[in-house]
């Protein structure tokens, strides 16, 4: 049988303990990661991973709008807002509901780039890029889609500016912030904190970064190959609550995240919703009119792999009838 290879996520207590066990102090080694000399460490530890799973083979599709650029000049030029369409289905093996109906996760997202294609039809002036929005397919099952877009662009990446991500909305109200769950990683914070600025709210950083959700979801796979990304989150302070009171979102995490009660609820208020979209609409209005591309920040992790459009010229280094190697300079 041949091996294989498990990536998994432990939370923060059970990595201390881990590192503890292993003779090692996990702040200490945190202080160090940081440094350019750091190395991996090996933990006398071993893990025993059972997996079960039933390997089926499916065909899906992405679902692609788009709405052409108002100037003849910038109309070969593209934003995407990306939404997955698909959640878990059906589990037949569940007493009484069986039906995974995803309404937050992610029909709520969905209906939002609906809605957002809907806005950019009516706004004036129009856009001068052409908007892309698509409804992704499989990220359930491992951001499949994304990254077969990412992968085969019907148009050009290297004139696409940005993806903006939709992925669960918050459906409990209006609230004092956004959480921008790709904080410090591109320019497009920038556009969506002086958005959330003018509604009066301000944008916070991921609630959870222990759970990686930057890492989880559709924007992830166009991050990999170098299109800044924009991925808001629903862990917002809600101004029905007090301001220290538990994130309502994380309440959804606990009881209905991946549940089939992820479905329409008595308490929904769609009002908080809104009011994100119409952030992310102004997001993407600014970079569908705006002089130049969306960049990565000097900190960021993805800045490694250059965006498509920070190749200056393309120079040949050798070519063949049916191959040709190709040598980018920036």
């Amino acid at each position: 049988m041949d091996a294989v290879s498990a990536r998994s996520w432990i939370t923060l207590d059970v990595a201390k303990k881990l590192l503890a066990d292993s003779g090692q102090d996990f702040d200490a080694l945190k202080k160090s990661a940081i440094t350019k000399d750091f190395r991996p460490v090996v933990l006398n530890a071993k893990a025993n991973i059972e997996i079960k799973q039933q390997v089926r083979s499916f065909k899906s599709h992405n679902v692609i709008g788009k709405l052409e650029g108002s100037d003849p000049k910038l109309n070969g030029e593209y934003v995407i807002y990306t939404a997955h369409w698909d959640h878990l289905g059906r589990h037949p093996e569940l007493q009484g509901d069986q039906i995974f109906n995803g309404a937050i996760d992610n029909a709520s997202g969905v209906a939002s780039v609906i809605e957002l294609a809907a806005a950019f039809t009516k706004v004036n002036p129009p856009p001068k890029r052409s908007v892309l929005f698509m409804a992704t397919t499989a990220e359930e099952a491992g951001l499949l889609g994304a990254k077969f877009y990412a992968e085969h662009p019907l148009y050009p990446l290297e004139k696409t500016l940005a993806d903006i991500n939709l992925d669960s909305m918050n459906v409990w109200g209006k609230a004092r912030d956004i959480e921008d769950l790709s904080l410090g990683f591109s320019t497009l914070d920038d556009l969506l904190a002086a958005a959330a600025k003018q509604q009066g709210r301000s944008a916070i950083p991921d609630s959870r970064p222990d759970k990686g959700k930057i890492y989880r979801a559709d924007n992830f796979e166009f991050s990999k190959v170098g299109l800044p990304s924009l991925y808001i989150g629903k862990g917002e302070h809600l101004l029905s609550r007090p301001e220290t009171a538990p994130l309502r979102s994380d309440e959804f995490d606990s009881t209905d995240y991946h549940q089939v009660t992820d479905e329409v609820h008595p308490d929904w208020d769609l009002s908080g919703a809104v009011q994100d979209v119409q952030l992310l609409f102004e997001v993407g209005y600014e970079v569908a009119n705006g002089d130049k591309f969306p960049e990565w920040k000097p900190g960021s992790e993805f800045r490694v792999k250059a965006p498509p459009h920070a190749v200056i010229r393309i120079r040949a280094k050798k070519c063949f009838t049916f191959t040709c190697f190709i040598r980018n300079e920036t």
